[in-house]
This record gives C-alpha cells, sequence and structure tokens, in this order.
C-alpha cells in the first residue's frame, strides 16, 4: 500500500478493523518490504499504481486483491465480494483510474503516523 495515500491509509485502517485475527499484515511500498514486494511482482515502488494482496504465495491485485482480503476478513469485509458482479475488464479500467488520480481525488495522508500501536504492529519494515 501507498502509505501516503489518504485512500490507501484508509484501506489499511478498514483491514486493521475487519480483519479480527490480525493475521492480515500490511506493508507500506515506502518500507523496504514493501518496496522488495513490489519489485518481486514485477512493479515499480516509486510509481504504484497497484495494490497486492499476497496470501500462501498466491498475488492478487487491484479489485481482485480487494474482493480476496474482503473474503478473508469475512463480516462486512464480505460485501467486497460484490465487485465481482462488475465485468473485469470494467473492474480493472476503473481501478486504473482512481488508482492514476488517487492524490487528487483523495488527498494525502500518512498511515505509518498513525499511533495505534495494534494496527503498527500490523505494518511490516
Amino acid at each position: 500500500m501507498d502509505a501516503t495515500c489518504a485512500l490507501c491509509s484508509w484501506g489499511a485502517r478498514m483491514i486493521h478493523r475487519l480483519d479480527k485475527s490480525g493475521e492480515i499484515k500490511i506493508a507500506p511500498i515506502q518500507s523496504e518490504t514493501g518496496a522488495g514486494l513490489m519489485r518481486d511482482n514485477g512493479l515499480d515502488p516509486l510509481d504504484p499504481d497497484t495494490w497486492l494482496f499476497i496470501e500462501n504465495g498466491t498475488v492478487w491485485r487491484d479489485f481482485d486483491a480487494l474482493i480476496r482480503v474482503g473474503q478473508r476478513s469475512g463480516g462486512w469485509g464480505r460485501l467486497f465480494v460484490a465487485l465481482r458482479a462488475i465485468p473485469r475488464p470494467i473492474r480493472n479500467w476503473l481501478y486504473a483510474r482512481v488508482a492514476r488520480n488517487r492524490y487528487a481525488m483523495f488527498g494525502r495522508g500518512d498511515m505509518c503516523a498513525l499511533p495505534d500501536p495494534k494496527f503498527r504492529a500490523r505494518l511490516l519494515s
């Protein structure tokens, strides 16, 4: 996740709230781990335009990643499964538009500056 994107920061906080198991970890792309995961998946950590969810060696991207996180988190997170109703090409197009314009649409934030120690424990450095 982009730790300086307000939308990504909101998403990270939602994962923290929804994932009662505490197993889902978050790797900001500004961290060594996050940048490494981006590079390992053929992505440029300096020009992030995607969101990854990696589970047991399987990599989900973009809205598919959000859907999988929702499934994994359970509860209200399962609402993200409804995104499957949107045809994949449209989902991908929509995701790309939002990702490319996320700062203009949602502004900047700093998820790493959040004071909640339980949330900070999820962040991989």
